[in-house]
């Protein structure tokens, strides 16, 4: 009976933690790690928008804050064509539905800003679902880079949401 009492307060106490944690986050600069973040306030501000993304193809991760709602995520980049794109997955699984709200939050209001490697980009994200040929890129650069079983097929299921990096009108 002891030990019950003892394992229901070490749990108790984790989940204390755990929400404390996700609260302080909202207020970071940046995520932490999986754990959403506040606003991107760090970094060298890059105004204009960048016709060449290759010098970040090989970084694996970029941070990105939607302006409404103001969280920011770490997420995987990548770069075909020249352009920068990001993908949510999981977006039909039972975990995806639960975890996953800024793909439809982007969709409303796209306006966004990414971190890479230190500097903040203003953008917004355009949704893709029908340009068969930049999907089939990115996915094969997702397949190069992190080994990623991501197909273009997964676009049109609604698996995956594939997202254009664009520049903020």
């Amino acid at each position: 009976m002891i030990i019950l009492k003892w394992i229901g307060g070490v749990i108790l106490f984790a989940l204390a933690g755990l929400l404390v944690l996700l609260v302080f986050a909202r207020f970071m600069d940046g995520p932490l790690g999986l754990i959403p973040g506040g606003p991107l306030v760090a970094g060298e501000w890059v105004e204009g928008p960048v016709q060449d993304w290759t010098f970040v193809r090989d970084i694996p991760l970029m941070e990105i804050q939607l302006v409404d709602p103001p969280r920011s995520r770490t997420t995987w980049l990548e770069v075909y064509d020249k352009k920068l794109y990001l993908v949510s997955g999981y977006m039909n699984s039972t975990i995806g539905k639960l975890w996953k709200d800024w793909p439809a939050q982007a969709v409303a209001d796209g306006r966004a800003v990414v971190r890479i490697a230190g500097k903040r980009y203003p953008c917004k994200l355009v949704r893709i679902m029908g340009d068969r040929p930049t999907l089939e890129g990115i996915a094969a650069e997702i397949n190069r880079k992190y080994g990623a079983p991501l197909t273009a097929d997964m676009a049109a299921t609604g698996d995956a949401w594939f997202f254009a990096v664009e520049p903020r009108e």
